[in-house]
């Protein structure tokens, strides 16, 4: 099993959730109002006056076989938009309970 972190601008939260929905990704936690920059590029997210919008978090734990796929689906979306921001981050995942 992997662990899939996921942050994006908010306003990606139903995209994000409807590709879970259809790769049948069901459980995930979900973090709304996470602040933050980009390493590379794109505004701030700081939800002042001078960056007023935020990121959110997702993660979810997902089979292996089930990573790529997941993945791939979230590179197409953010390249529809790159300067919303989104960035997945795949880590192992060695017990669970």
């Amino acid at each position: 099993m992997k662990a899939v972190l996921i942050t994006c601008n908010q306003a990606y939260y139903e995209e994000v959730v409807a590709i879970m929905d259809g790769l049948a990704i069901r459980g995930y936690t979900y973090w709304d109002q996470v602040r933050g920059r980009g390493s590379k590029s794109g505004e701030p997210r700081f939800g002042s006056h001078a960056w007023p919008e935020m990121n959110i978090a997702i993660i979810s734990v997902v089979d292996d076989g089930s990573v790529d796929g997941f993945l791939d689906e979230l590179k197409k979306l953010d390249s529809q938009r790159e300067a919303l921001g989104l960035r997945a981050f795949v880590l192992p995942v060695e017990k669970a309970v």
